[in-house]
């Protein structure tokens, strides 16, 4: 059979969670709740960092891109996902299905390494605090943040181009609820050992080098901690960067658990739990997560409200 006949697939058929009408409306309430929370708390940890000047430093800052990646991650699969739990059709155009898992692989590649520019940050402001400004300047912060983005725009450009060569001849079913590579590759009708040999190198590289970041940064911060003598001086230095180290956990034992493994292991039931949890849950926990437990946000926001009041006031 000819390469371009094999290679030629329209659309995909993405099979979900499961074939259950009654579970599949549960879900998608579910689902539809987790992605408002995640819209309005994500924004809005933008905003109040846009708006509020005190919060203009280098750790809101990478908040606040950490906010955009989450809004745009989660916005990437929510709604097709709600919309296949509604509908019979579960189809995905090619040139859709391609698109999704691009900007996937480009997002999550930039937060894994954001999340490691982070810890650099709090790496300078705890065990070097009385030059953090002159040491995390904008020129720094600008590197810190949009080098990130420029590997993961060469990872998922490279990742996909690769993909998008194997052939598809047998079947365009789809065995998850978005197209992730794992599954696109046991579609394919070609030996895909290449491409996942490629894969895993992507991936294990980004990883590596975002865990080494942020475990030396961690230790370092450790060592100066235990340094202190003051309860009351640990207890504020960890509660600074608790927050960040809660949501790297989260983060990396889900993303570890999925994709840094053969592919034989791929499991249906076990990997689209852990899909479910990185891709739309943990967008809606990052707000919850650095705003809850940071007095600075919340004022922050009493700030704003209260300004607001004042201007009303005015009028």
């Amino acid at each position: 059979m000819d390469r371009r006949n094999n290679t030629h697939v329209s659309d995909f058929i993405l099979t979900g969670l499961t074939e259950s009408e009654e579970i599949q409306l549960v879900l998608f309430t579910v689902f539809l709740m987790i992605y408002l929370i995640s819209v309005l708390g994500n924004s809005g940890m933008i905003l109040i960092i846009h708006l509020d000047l005190q919060l203009h430093t280098p750790m809101y800052f990478f908040l606040s891109h950490l906010s955009f990646l989450d809004l745009s991650y989660s916005t990437a699969i929510t709604p097709k996902t709600l919309q296949n739990l509604l509908t019979s059709m579960k189809h995905i155009s090619y040139i859709s299905c391609f698109t999704q898992m691009y900007f996937l692989i480009f997002l999550g590649t930039t937060e894994c390494l954001l999340l490691s520019s982070m810890a650099y940050d709090r790496y300078v402001a705890i065990c070097n605090p009385l030059h953090y400004l002159v040491v995390m300047s904008k020129r720094l912060c600008c590197f810190l943040i949009f080098g990130p983005y420029l590997i993961g725009f060469t990872n998922s450009t490279i990742n996909v181009f690769f993909m998008s060569r194997l052939d598809f001849c047998d079947s365009n079913v789809i065995h998850h609820f978005f197209c992730d590579t794992s599954p696109i590759l046991d579609l394919s009708c070609t030996d895909t050992r290449a491409v996942e040999i490629m894969i895993f190198i992507c991936a294990g590289s980004v990883l590596m080098v975002s865990l080494i970041t942020i475990s030396v940064s961690y230790l370092s911060i450790l060592a100066t901690v235990l340094k202190i003598t003051s309860t009351a001086g640990k207890r504020k230095a960890f509660s600074t960067c608790a927050s960040h180290l809660l949501g790297v956990t989260i983060f990396y034992v889900t993303t570890i658990f999925t994709y840094l493994k053969p592919r034989k292991s791929y499991t249906l039931g076990k990997d689209q739990v852990a899909s479910v949890f990185y891709t739309i849950v943990i967008p809606m926990l990052n707000p919850l997560i650095y705003s809850l437990r940071n007095k600075e946000v919340k004022n922050a926001l009493v700030r704003l409200m209260q300004k607001r009041e004042g201007s009303r006031k005015l009028m």
